[in-house]
């Protein structure tokens, strides 16, 4: 899957989910809710009953005026009577804190249920049970709510990959052809570009003739050409080849891929520095390290000023690149790795240079830092 169609993916599945699950939760918490109530309602229907058995009780008691006889209890409840004052009177318990304006209330996991007695039988007026308030059925439906709602989460999942994949298809589609069209077209512009920087190769070595400015014209475009193919290539079939990690000489890298470049850096008369170490070797693929040396070069030159200059530095620290270019904008450098981003519209390319650097450091885990100011010039350090 390429990166942009996992970004769209990942941001229609983000809007999908989010959108889908506050949804669904507040229904689900609707219900629980409901379902609570119902059963805090079938608690208090057995404490009412209860009450109203006790309050018989207590009729019965008072009428027989036979004050010796037991005080009613369940074993299953508590209760306690209280006079028209709200004086404590009697009980097989006494609260600290007692609500007489609410008939039902629930503290510390209890259920009170106040019954008003009319008449006062045994002098009482009120009548106070207690009854533990049963929690499994609450624990229970908590427990099922939580399995329906990630339940839901994973079919919700499931479904928003289904549609995001379908809704993705034919962006897919149009990547393909135009890879393929890129492969195609790369493929064809290799054999012209090759032959003529081979026939100008042989015209310099071979005849002195005129035209040797034009020649260098068109030395500079055909290398031009020549670096773009090269970096559309690896773009391309990148992830078809195989790496050839092994043994390379930096050192006599640069110095050929310096060579190769010193027909641009004549043409735009820029000032050039070298401070290269010998003997610097790296476990590194020699086409990875052809594109990172490549690109950066190519972004110095391309972006520097008319009579401007370049300085390379190469040891066994890092690898440095500097120019005295147009630079960039602090909020250019956080997107100047993404595929097809361009700090600067004015000059050619694709921007995909950077994008094909940020792969290669990230592959051998060397670390890169950019520092540039507007009109002041790139520093470009690689710590190996």
């Amino acid at each position: 899957m390429l990166r942009s169609e996992r970004k769209s993916l990942l941001r229609f599945l983000t809007i999908y989910l989010l959108s889908t699950m506050v949804l669904f939760t507040l229904a689900l918490i609707l219900f629980y809710n409901y379902e609570k109530h119902q059963i805090l309602d079938r608690q208090r229907e057995v404490i009412k009953q209860e009450g109203t058995l006790m309050v018989e009780a207590l009729r019965r008691l008072h009428q027989s005026q036979n004050y010796a006889l037991p005080y009613p209890q369940n074993p299953h409840f508590k209760s306690a009577i209280y006079d028209i004052n709200q004086a404590y009177i009697f009980g097989d318990f006494k609260p600290q804190v007692i609500s007489f304006t609410e008939s039902y209330h629930i503290k510390d996991k209890q259920l009170y249920h106040l019954v008003t007695v009319s008449p006062y039988y045994l002098g009482a007026a009120y009548l106070l049970l207690k009854k533990p308030l049963d929690l499994r059925p609450l624990n229970q439906l908590l427990k099922q709510s939580l399995l329906v709602w990630l339940a839901a989460l994973g079919a919700f999942l499931l479904l928003g990959l289904f549609l995001g994949r379908r809704f993705t298809a034919p962006m897919r589609q149009n990547f393909e052809k135009l890879n393929r069209f890129i492969q195609d077209t790369t493929h064809e512009l290799n054999t012209p570009i090759s032959t003529i920087l081979t026939n100008i190769e042989l015209l310099d070595t071979l005849y002195e003739c005129e035209g040797k400015e034009e020649r260098k014209r068109i030395e500079i475009a055909s290398k031009t050409l020549s670096s773009l193919y090269d970096d559309m290539t690896y773009l391309t079939l990148n992830h078809e080849r195989h790496r050839d990690i092994q043994a390379c000489d930096i050192s006599q890298l640069l110095t050929e891929r310096m060579h190769y470049f010193s027909a641009m850096i004549e043409a735009k008369k820029i000032r050039l520095e070298t401070d290269i170490s010998q003997d610097i070797i790296l476990q590194i693929d020699q086409n990875d390290a052809v594109r990172l040396i490549d690109n950066l070069i190519t972004n110095a030159i391309k972006y520097n000023k008319p009579s401007g200059f370049l300085k390379i530095v190469l040891n066994a620290q890092h690898f440095v690149v500097e120019d005295s270019g147009i630079g960039m904008r602090k909020k250019d450098l956080a997107s100047i790795y993404q595929r097809f981003e361009r700090a600067n519209d004015n000059e050619g390319g694709f921007g995909i240079g950077m994008n094909i650097v940020k792969q290669i450091i990230l592959y051998y885990h060397y670390k890169i830092k950019i520092t540039s100011k507007p009109n002041q010039g790139t520093k470009v350090s690689i710590q190996w």
